[in-house]
């Protein structure tokens, strides 16, 4: 036990400075980005029960594939910094939901409509919409 306790603090001591200034680098990025990111979002994007599927792009295929595996690695480092930043100060949540929000798996969509239809975060994010002029979100179908 002593042992893991000495690896845990091996780990903070070397990589704290790094984990305070992404931290703090992270705060700053997400009380820019969050009002834009929301009011990007389709006005009836939560609305049917399945996700439509994405224009195909138009870029080279190899291309797309290399950006889609770093927007999920983008999300794996974003998931795993806040699951540390929950122990340390930080932004660990929200890090957290922004890491789950760029990846790519199984029941995303899901996840997306189960956390929007929350009437607290439905209603926050539709103020966020407001203040930047977007027009508020279409309700969720209860069956998410």
């Amino acid at each position: 036990m002593d042992e893991i306790w000495r690896l845990i603090e091996g780990f903070f001591h070397a990589w704290g400075l790094w984990i305070a200034i992404g931290s703090a680098l992270m705060f700053v990025v997400s009380l820019a980005a969050t009002p834009w990111i929301v009011s990007t979002i389709p006005e009836d994007y939560f609305v049917d029960q399945y996700r439509h599927p994405l224009a195909e792009s138009k870029r080279h295929p190899i291309i797309a594939l290399i950006l889609l595996i770093a927007k999920n690695i983008l999300g794996i480092v974003l998931l795993l910094a806040g699951i540390i930043m929950l122990f340390t100060p930080g932004q660990g949540l929200l890090s957290i939901l922004f890491g789950l929000m760029i990846m790519n798996y199984p029941g995303k969509y899901r996840l997306e409509c189960a956390i929007i239809s929350k009437p607290f975060i439905f209603d926050t994010v539709n103020q966020l919409r407001r203040k930047r002029g977007a027009a508020p979100l279409k309700k969720p179908n209860s069956s998410f």
